[in-house]
């Protein structure tokens, strides 16, 4: 029954993880497809270089909450100890499923972002502090550079940094899981990395001057 359970939870993540909020809210709110603009990345970072933070700041918390809510679907699951190793592994596996939701959306042609906000709120599920600690990196490096990207990868890497050093025990899933994250960021803005070297990336600026 467990392992049924299971299976219909992981479905459920991924079909949390395809809501693609920057496809709606751009739509919706500006009456374009930001897939359309930019670098054609249906993700915040994209959102907020050509919609504006109007429509950014609530791509960010929703994407943000599909990650966060996949990751406690675990606690839903019946005999599913508190602490448990099977519950670590539970959170997980969730919370992979929202992320490549996010990346592979079925109900927008499996066309995504590349889930860093959506991997924010599964390390905020999972490990509250590291996250917070993650999301200062990211908000003082896109402040000093004005690179989303930037910030977002220098985030990601610093997470698994925090879980290794300021986590107390020796959580492995938790450990092993966010290297790989850390690693799947460094993959989907290989682009990003390309043109930040090449002085070739688009700066988004919140405040602009008039």
């Amino acid at each position: 029954m467990n392992i049924f359970i299971s299976v219909v939870f992981l479905i459920l993540a991924y079909l949390m993880g395809s809501v693609s909020s920057a496809v709606w809210l751009g739509r919706w709110m500006k009456g374009v497809d930001v897939r359309n603009l930019g670098s054609g990345n249906a993700g915040f970072a994209n959102v907020l270089r050509n919609l504006g933070p109007v429509v950014a700041i609530p791509v960010l918390i929703i994407d943000s909450m599909k990650g966060y809510f996949a990751v406690q679907l675990a606690y839903l699951i019946p005999g599913v100890g508190l602490d448990s190793e099977a519950l670590y592994f539970m959170q997980i596996f969730f919370g992979m499923a929202a992320l490549i939701g996010h990346l592979f959306p079925i109900f927008t042609g499996f066309r995504g972002g590349k889930g860093v906000a959506t991997g924010l709120g599964i390390m905020l599920a999972l490990y509250p502090l590291g996250a917070m600690l993650s999301l200062a990196v990211f908000v003082i490096s896109f402040l000093i550079s004005q690179y989303v990207s930037l910030g977002s990868l220098l985030a990601g890497i610093s997470f698994p940094l925090f879980v290794l050093f300021l986590l107390p025990g020796n959580n492995v899933p938790l450990i092993v899981f966010s290297w790989a994250v850390a690693g799947l960021l460094v993959i989907t803005h290989q682009k990003n990395i390309d043109r930040i070297l090449k002085g070739q990336e688009r700066r988004a600026v919140i405040f602009k001057k008039k």
